[in-house]
């Protein structure tokens, strides 16, 4: 089974790049509204960003496996194309976990749907453009 690397690396960055814009200018503020966090508060916003930063490289390894892991399942499951590959498996494990996540915590339900929505959302596009990447890049 021959994984494209630089097809991984690829889908890892591109994560980083979309989870910025994801939970920045085009969901940021709403996402900071359902977690209970006022983005006026400059001190909790720094405190955030000084924590922020381990985060983002651990965030990084862990979109890399992930991207390492449904590329060998697009290259095992040759019978449908990298995109729909990667659609089931975020509709099958992905969605589930994130959904779970969403019900079982004291939030408001406002809260928990917003939070469901942005995440479910953020992840569908990362697996969307990972199949599209590792599908066609081989």
């Amino acid at each position: 089974m021959e994984i494209n690397y630089w097809a991984v690396l690829v889908c890892g960055v591109v994560t980083m790049i979309t989870g910025s814009l994801w939970y920045g200018p085009l969901f940021g503020k709403k996402w900071m509204e359902a977690m209970g966090i006022n983005p006026m508060d400059v001190d909790t916003k720094k405190k955030m960003q000084k924590g922020a930063m381990p985060l983002y490289g651990i965030q990084f390894v862990l979109s890399l496996f992930t991207a390492y892991v449904l590329a060998h399942y697009i290259e095992g499951w040759e019978d449908v194309s990298g995109l729909e590959n990667s659609l089931w498996i975020w509709a099958a494990f992905v969605l589930p976990v994130i959904a779970g996540n969403a019900m079982w915590n004291n939030n408001p339900t406002k809260a928990k749907w917003t939070n469901f929505c942005i995440g479910a959302g953020y992840q569908l596009v990362n697996f969307i453009l990972f199949g599209l990447i590792l599908g066609m890049w081989k």
